[in-house]
């Protein structure tokens, strides 16, 4: 009976214990801190509150030391005997300047980001709310840490540290999305994430090939959409958020609605954003090359050209765009967390505006249609997480993943009959398995991914006057292009001062091309090519902090790309007298990365950062003279015509400096500033060195902010310099058409500097209106490299209720 009896007590206690519920409050508003984390050593436990401020504590029980972390928000060390004594209840109080957060990109588990030798970034749904960007690809650039090229207004290609497009790589929950077509071109695929669906934003500068594997060359952007969240009581939590917002600058209308519905086991969250954008309008004062002077419009089957009546609106530029997520979530037990996520990402056709600009020697436009078709994006993840202290792990993550990629490009010269479709679809599949063991002073994250993706490409065209069908061939080949890797990164904390982190990825990748389908057009002694090759990246790194106040990195590390099928597929871009083919020995191009960070915090007042860097690109593919059997010359369509393939055969050079400092001022007010600045150089097909084309010029953002109760406003400055003629990359100076003009009439990207201000308004618990102007001073610019010019003067109204 007695030992009943003591089940019973054992029981109810360990009932207890996992109940015991922490309330994390914002000291001001007292409203709720969503997504702050409580981490404890001893014993191993981790949680993080919902949206109720809430977090269930139990296993932290007996801890002496519980850290609870908020970006823009001091950090807090209490026991849980402390705790006990608040009564379970924490006020956090803000911070200017976010000191150490915890970030996810640079290891693939939360960690703080003053124990990585790595640079990460990182904006919170709470800068999202207040700053309000339309996209995926404007959050990342509101944070001024990231510069935007925008070929037309449904885009927004980033560029990092020198490195763009497929040298760059976007990851969502942990998965990979780039694809095996991610061309050198500019790449839109950022607009398909959902601004309103995520969660945090991280941006891990350098190379990240070691976890990511290939493309992190420049960088790797790490998207944390919405998670399910459970109820730390036996009450079922409800949560969701609506939103309406409108924009003037291109009329924009958009409506967001998110619910989640959660109990101790049992999560689910939906979420379902739809926009439509209008044609934008610039600025009303800046250069007259950027004016849309005129439209196409073809009548009594013939292009004509028109007076655009309104020559300070982009037309045509607009679209609508989608987004639907759902995730559901089972936790059976504290040690197990299971997930599956859906997303639906589809766009309406839209104008590739930029070569809507270009004209022909004799004025008139090169194309009277040139269009970009639905892009569509689909993913599935299911991932399962396990914390249980075992031989092999602390923690353990495996995602398995299926993604579906679809885009079309539409076009038709000008005064000419053929309309032409290329439309591509991509189906990735992906295998992840990441795990995590700490045993004293060491620290061993390591995995296994596998990644497959399989590329149909269709060509079609029909003639306008009658409807004929047209013979073309495909943008690409039918292709498979895979990879498989395990990778390794190791942290030994020596001391309290001095951490060391190593890591090394071995991996294999190869293509599959099958020529078949396109050899009536391109009458090779051929049909399939094969690349087969490996790739070894590695990193070394030190953190030291002499003390609280100072952090002191050195990173060194290497990052690689791997050819796709958008390198294999270029036999298409063949000219009169040329023509390309596959190159079966293409391997990877790769990059050496070295890094110098210091931090600088003054008590929770001033931080100031700094970080400089050097990169030199190594294999770099580019087009060069090819022999085949043994001849450099073919006949092909009856004329003698050069041989050319992508080889790995010229090199690249960027270095710069990224600098910050943020302020906590009195009475509410706050003060920060990044300026980014790079130069690189390049080798081009023709061999000749020319400034690198993804180094955007020096450009950052200063803002001045004030919260107060439930007000919190921001005014704020974003410029870019100058990039003079003899400083443009020598493609870019080939493109008049999307620059303006100097004194001696050659193309060049003007400086500029916007001035705008933003606030939001908690008017109610569960209601708040936020509001701004963006271009107050209706500058008309053109950020270096876009094709679209900026919106002009945007007054942007969003009405918000949380429930």
């Amino acid at each position: 009976m007695n030992k009943i009896f003591l089940l019973l007590c054992w029981l109810g206690a360990s009932h207890l214990t996992h109940a015991q519920t922490l309330t994390v409050l914002d000291s001001q508003t007292g409203i709720p801190i969503d997504m702050a984390t409580l981490a404890s050593l001893s014993p191993k436990a981790f949680a993080m509150t919902n949206a109720l401020g809430q977090a269930d504590i139990g296993a932290f029980q007996g801890a002496a030391a519980v850290e609870i972390r908020m970006l823009g928000y001091e950090t807090v060390v209490a026991s849980y005997a402390e705790l006990a004594k608040m009564d379970f209840q924490l006020s956090l109080h803000t911070t200017a300047a976010a000191f150490d957060a915890v970030v996810v990109s640079a290891t693939r588990w939360r960690q703080a980001a003053g124990r990585v030798p790595s640079r990460v970034a990182v904006i919170s749904a709470r800068d999202v709310a207040l700053l309000n960007p339309q996209t995926a690809a404007d959050l990342l650039g509101a944070s001024g840490e990231v510069f935007i090229q925008k070929s037309q207004q449904g885009g927004g290609s980033p560029m990092i540290r020198g490195f763009a497009t497929n040298r760059l790589l976007y990851a969502v929950d942990g998965v990979r999305m780039n694809a095996a077509i991610f061309r050198a071109g500019n790449i839109q695929n950022v607009i398909s994430l959902d601004a309103f669906a995520v969660e945090q934003t991280e941006v891990l500068f350098g190379p990240g090939s070691v976890l990511y594997g290939s493309d992190a060359i420049g960088g790797v952007m790490s998207f944390t959409t919405l998670s399910p969240q459970l109820s730390a009581t036996d009450k079922p939590l409800v949560t969701g958020q609506a939103v309406a917002r409108h924009a003037t600058a291109n009329a924009e209308s958009t409506q967001h609605f998110h619910v989640g519905v959660g109990g101790r086991k049992w999560a689910s969250v939906t979420s379902l954003t739809h926009t439509r954008f209008g044609d934008l309008r610039m600025g009303a004062h800046g250069p007259d090359e950027y004016l849309k002077t005129f439209t196409v419009q073809r009548a009594d089957g013939i292009d004509q050209v028109l007076d655009n009546p309104t020559p300070q609106v982009q037309t045509p530029s607009g679209y609508a765009q989608t987004n639907l997520m759902q995730k559901i979530r089972f936790s059976p037990s504290a040690a197990w967390d299971i997930q599956y996520s859906g997303h639906l990402s589809e766009t309406t056709e839209f104008a590739r505006y930029d070569r809507l600009i270009e004209t022909q020697p004799n004025g008139l436009p090169s194309s009277a249609v040139w269009n970009y078709g639905p892009q569509v994006w689909r993913m599935h993840l299911l991932s399962a997480t396990h914390h249980s202290p075992t031989r092999l792990y602390d923690r353990m993550t495996v995602r398995l993943a299926q993604q579906y990629f679809e885009e079309s490009r539409i076009d038709r010269r000008f005064g000419h009959h053929r309309l032409r479709t290329q439309r591509e679809q991509v189906r990735a599949y992906s295998a992840n398995a990441d795990f995590e063991k700490r045993t004293g002073q060491h620290h061993v994250y390591y995995g296994l991914e596998y990644v497959m993706n399989d590329v149909v490409s269709t060509g079609s065209a029909v003639d306008i006057r009658d409807g004929s069908h047209i013979d073309v061939p495909d943008r690409y080949p039918a292709s498979q292009w895979g990879s498989y890797a395990g990778y390794a990164n190791y942290q030994w904390e020596a001391s309290a001062r001095w951490l060391v982190q190593a890591g090394v990825r071995v991996g294999a990748f190869r293509i599959q091309s099958d020529f078949a389908q396109n050899l009536a057009f391109f009458p090779f002694d051929f049909s399939q090519a094969n690349v087969n090759n490996a790739a070894t990246t590695g990193s070394l790194g030190a953190v030291f902090r002499p003390d609280a106040t100072w952090k002191i990195s050195l990173n060194t590390s290497t990052g690689f790309r791997a050819p796709n099928v958008d390198d294999i597929g270029k036999i298409f871009d063949f000219g009169a007298g040329e023509v390309i083919i596959p190159n079966p020995a293409l391997a990877a191009e790769y990059a050496y990365n070295a890094e110098l960070g210091v931090v600088k915090t003054w008590g929770e007042v001033v931080r100031l950062d700094a970080t400089v860097f050097y990169t030199y690109l190594d294999n770099a593919m580019v087009r060069r003279t090819f022999q085949v059997a043994g001849q450099d010359s073919i006949l092909y369509d009856g004329v003698p015509s050069q041989v050319f393939a992508i080889q790995n055969a010229a090199f690249g050079t960027v270095y710069g400096l990224q600098v910050g400092v943020e302020a906590k001022l009195p009475a509410g007010f706050g003060l920060s500033s990044r300026y980014n600045y790079q130069r690189g150089r390049e080798e081009m097909d023709s061999g000749t060195v020319s400034p690198s084309r993804h180094a955007a010029p020096a450009f950052g953002v200063t803002r001045l902010t004030f919260t107060h109760d439930q007000l919190q406003l921001q005014t704020y400055a974003m410029y870019s310099a100058q990039v003079r003629h003899a400083d443009l990359n020598v493609e870019e100076q080939g493109k008049p058409a999307i620059y303006a003009n100097d004194a001696n009439g050659n193309p060049y990207s003007p400086s500029w500097m916007t001035l705008n201000v933003k606030g939001l308004y908690q008017f109610h618990e569960h209601l708040s209106v936020s509001a701004g102007v963006e271009n107050i001073t209706d500058r008309r610019y053109r950020p270096y490299s876009s094709g679209l010019a900026a919106p002009g003067r945007n007054v942007v109204l969003a009405l918000r209720a949380d429930f």
